[in-house]
């Protein structure tokens, strides 16, 4: 439609990339000469997604929503962000970005490749290349460091010579980006590349670990069991589910706590107890400085600081629930999908046989919907008063010894059974 107008229009961005490479996409944009209010009226069905930056959203007959943005050209750069205008050809909106495999354009009606800096030759040497001097491509937005190491880990990309250098040097100014963007670009590497391992590894080679997450660069060097356990945290999250994201996170970051309790014993061997207490420090300090959300940053926290806390393999259900007020069943799956990350990187033999045993220890007890808080008892406060108890501290310490005795036998949560052992006097 915008062609029968009498537009240029192209399809442009990953998917080009991604289509090249044989990769599956559901994730269309098109760049054109038309503006934003051409295209409005143009199509009937638009959403202004970012008309100041010239890109209206249009539904498709599909009801797929396609960005059609316009042509558009650099102004001004501040390492951040860019001042844009409207330009008037696809080789000045190609020159604008980051990488020669981000540059192609696709003229679907015609049968065109547009590819003025040689991305189609960079993909199949399987090369990541900036489009100009790399310099100052980095300098545009120091953002595209991030996105090179991701791209480069999750397309099994050689970064070229000038552009690593360049990068490398680019480091140094990471402070200036907003934490929201740091994240979500680290959220992306551990979303959408199964080996996350890759990218993550380019972190550390260019610095940017010891820039953006210094307890994780200190990790780098420190074995345990003859494993590095940098090296660990890496095959951890590759054997991690990647739509399991937050597990990811929590297994990378689970040896954060490892440098500030390492000490040594009398045998002048190093020890690290009390590991997990400083990881969930540090984690809690790492989600804070990322402005991770707070379900986000107490769910990573709480695994974290639990990695090792597994009841024993024999214990019978009432050591199962007693757990279980320790560790909230909404935690119990992830938690046992950190320990098993953590096994598959590093395996101790009959290890997967003894998770496996105590994962059907727990989910059959959870299975059972057990008494774990005081608020699920049958009797509260009014049943006690209605005794001739007089409120105060007794009642906590009451309804606490109640629920103790329900842990051991959950048959005895009904109300009279309960009532009946504070009239006689066996809990007080």
């Amino acid at each position: 439609m915008l062609n029968r107008a009498g537009f240029d229009v192209w399809v442009v961005g990953g998917a080009i990339r991604d289509a090249l490479l044989g990769r599956a996409t559901a994730d269309w944009d098109l760049a054109t000469s038309a503006r934003p209010e051409e295209v409005r009226r143009i199509f009937r069905r638009t959403v202004p997604l970012g008309i100041e930056h010239g890109t209206v959203g249009v539904l498709g007959s599909d009801d797929v929503l396609y960005e059609v943005t316009t042509f558009r050209r650099d102004v001004e750069t501040f390492g951040r962000h860019a001042v844009v205008e409207f330009a008037t050809s696809i080789e000045e909106d190609l020159a604008r970005r980051d990488f020669t495999i981000n540059a192609i354009a696709w003229h679907p009606i015609r049968g065109e490749i547009r590819d003025p800096f040689g991305g189609v030759a960079d993909l199949r040497g399987r090369v990541l290349r900036t489009v100009g001097m790399a310099a100052e491509r980095f300098g545009e937005d120091y953002l595209r460091v991030m996105r090179a190491l991701r791209f480069a880990g999750h397309f099994e990309l050689r970064i070229e010579p000038d552009t690593w250098t360049a990068l490398c040097a680019a480091v140094a100014h990471l402070d200036v980006l907003s934490a929201e963007r740091v994240r979500e670009e680290l959220w992306k590497v551990l979303a959408k590349t199964r080996i996350a391992s890759r990218g993550l590894r380019l972190y550390a080679d260019s610095g940017v670990l010891h820039k953006l997450l210094p307890e994780l660069a200190a990790t780098i060097g420190i074995e345990i069991g003859g494993t590095d356990l940098w090296t660990l945290a890496l095959a951890a999250v590759d054997a991690a589910a990647q739509r399991r994201v937050l597990v990811r996170v929590a297994v990378l970051l689970h040896g954060i706590g490892h440098p500030p309790a390492r000490m040594r014993d009398l045998r002048g061997n190093w020890r690290y107890t009390g590991h997990e207490r400083w990881a969930a420090r540090k984690a809690d300090d790492v989600m804070r400085r990322l402005k991770a959300s707070n379900a986000e940053r107490e769910r990573i926290v709480a695994l974290v600081g639990r990695q090792a806390s597994l009841f024993p393999p024999d214990s019978p259900p009432a050591g199962v629930r007693r757990w279980l007020l320790h560790v909230p069943p909404p935690l119990v799956r992830d938690l046992f999908r950190v320990r098993i990350a953590l096994w598959r990187a590093s395996p101790v033999p009959g290890g997967d046989q003894d998770l496996t045993a105590r994962w059907r220890s727990v989910h059959a007890v959870m299975l059972e919907q057990p008494v774990l808080s005081v608020a699920q008892l049958a009797v509260g406060g009014n049943d006690l008063r209605d005794l001739g108890i007089e409120p105060g501290p007794a009642y906590r310490r009451i309804l606490e010894e109640l629920l103790q005795r329900v842990i051991e036998q959950p048959e005895l949560n009904e109300r009279d059974r309960l009532l009946d052992l504070v009239r006689r006097g066996e809990v007080s």
